[in-house]
């Protein structure tokens, strides 16, 4: 009897372990939906944008690597880009409270308003689901509801705006081979900048 319970017990904890992996941010796999409140009290999920093609942005706007894209403005021309062919982009800050970058509601919109949505993450629920590192992380969703690019916006791992001008835009690439029907060419990079302030 005892054999039986302790396999009945494996067998959920690992079905329950499946499930949770499957639930995880994949290349190739549907990206993890999540429903979330804006920062407009509007409902927001991934699903809602079927048909569409998604970009998840990770931020800080008290990391310099973030403030090198946005002081730049490269990341607000790529936001726009992005939004001109009619992608959605959406903003997520998952700064736990007391934590650095952690912001209100008016706060997050402040920094950037011309976008589909800004979502606070307090809680670090959406940025675990997406094992979201650094800010800025970039994730691009194709309109299947596919994960397709995961990684740095770019290829130049460095706080200087003076290497934007050389640098490789992974994410304005993705979304280029996906408007002309190619497989995205690089789907994956080593994310870089500073590390999510989740909660302890």
């Amino acid at each position: 009897m005892k054999k039986l319970l302790l396999a009945a017990f494996l067998s959920v904890f690992m079905f329950g372990a499946a499930q949770a992996e499957d639930a995880r941010a994949v290349i190739g796999q549907p990206a993890p939906d999540f429903t979330a409140t804006d920062t407009k009290g509007n409902a927001q999920s991934i699903t809602a944008y079927k048909g569409k093609i998604v970009v998840l942005e990770w931020t800080n706007p008290e990391c310099p690597y973030v403030k090198k894209h946005y002081e730049s403005s490269n990341m607000q021309n790529t936001q726009k880009a992005a939004l001109d062919s009619g992608a959605i982009w959406l903003r997520v800050n998952s700064a736990a409270a007391g934590k650095q970058g952690h912001q209100t509601p008016a706060e997050f919109d402040a920094t950037a308003t011309d976008v589909t949505a800004n979502i606070i993450d307090e809680s670090g629920a959406i940025g675990h689901l997406y094992d979201a590192k650094t800010t800025p992380h970039m994730f691009v969703i194709d309109q299947a509801g596919t994960l397709v690019y995961a990684g740095g916006i770019d290829d130049k791992a460095t706080s200087d705006p003076v290497d934007i001008a050389s640098a490789k835009n992974y994410v304005t690439a993705a979304l280029a081979d996906l408007k002309a029907g190619r497989p995205v060419e690089v789907s994956q990079s080593k994310p870089y900048g500073c590390g999510v302030k989740y909660a302890d």
